[in-house]
């Protein structure tokens, strides 16, 4: 069971520990490549698996501007830790005041006396600390460093920006390729138009996280994880250009769904594959016939 602190709360009860660093946004392949080794370490020495990460993007405080949207929640990370194996992680509030930390204060006060870390893994392209000084070179002077090289697909490096790239341009696809996974995105049901109900397909609307990658408008086929069960689904994102709709909404139709409510009720969406572009329909009809299509589509 994965645990998750602070390191001000962290009391480390064992001797040493094996600990790899990173931002993790999504955990992707490529992550999953430096936390896999991490942990075959950990377990070739009989030490704890630890994950040090942070909880945002260090962007976000360094330059707002510039912040990438995010790949998932933290929740969503922990999650994927767990299903790693990872034994615990530390989540590091990336504050005004942590960015001015040196590499030397962390790897002293949180990785070796708050962690007991005697082994450090990283990825080739990572680096910590004020001015990013902690570097592979650096840190493999300090402490017995091991460093997971580039992981690629389909010839091409996996980067969590890929990925992002891949996203808001709808290739839903290529990005499942590249974590490892479907691209999820989860929230709480919300209240509509209810303009679905009439036309004999029902949606769910979903509430994001703010800053979430979201894909390009238009309509997917997928899965929902519902609180009762999974089902398959076509996923519409956009504007619903027919009804003169005003804000950006994410609505998923649950095919063979027959449970109770789910208004308030978390759900995930798995995007496997985009069907089409948002269209503007000239009538409800014209709009209700499309829908059937997309929904038997999303079926297959």
């Amino acid at each position: 069971m994965l645990v998750h602190a602070s390191h001000e709360t962290v009391q480390a009860g064992w001797p040493s520990a094996v600990v790899c660093i990173g931002t993790f946004d999504g955990v992707h392949l490529g992550h999953a490549a430096v936390i896999g080794r991490c942990i075959e370490l950990a377990r070739s020495r009989d030490l704890p698996a630890i994950v040090a990460t942070f909880d945002r993007h260090p962007a976000a405080t360094l330059a707002p501007e510039r912040a990438p949207l995010s790949l998932a929640t933290l929740g969503d990370n922990l999650s994927a830790f767990a299903g790693l194996g990872v034994d615990l992680a530390l989540i590091e509030p990336f504050t005004q005041a942590f960015s001015e930390l040196s590499a030397q204060a962390f790897l002293d006060e949180v990785l070796v006396a708050r962690l007991k870390a005697s082994v450090v893994v990283i990825g080739h392209d990572f680096a910590f600390g004020k001015g990013r000084q902690g570097t592979t070179e650096w840190l493999s002077e300090r402490i017995e460093t091991h460093v997971e090289p580039p992981f690629e697909v389909d010839g091409s490096r996996v980067s969590s920006s890929d990925i992002r790239r891949a996203i808001v341009g709808g290739e839903v696809e290529k990005a499942a390729r590249l974590l490892g996974r479907s691209y999820r995105l989860g929230g709480l049901v919300v209240g509509g138009q209810k303009l679905g109900r009439t036309l004999g397909y029902p949606t769910a609307n979903l509430a994001l996280s703010e800053g979430l990658a979201v894909p390009s408008d238009g309509v997917y086929a997928g899965h929902a994880q519902t609180p009762y069960g999974e089902y398959r689904t076509a996923i519409g994102v956009g504007m619903r250009p027919t009804v003169q709709g005003t804000n950006r909404t994410i609505e998923a139709f649950l095919i063979d769904y027959k449970g109770e409510s789910l208004y308030g009720r978390p759900v995930s969406l798995d995007f496997e594959r985009r069907l089409r572009d948002e269209l503007r329909f000239d009538s409800l009809e014209e709009l209700q016939a499309q829908m059937a299509l997309d929904v038997e589509l999303a079926r297959g």
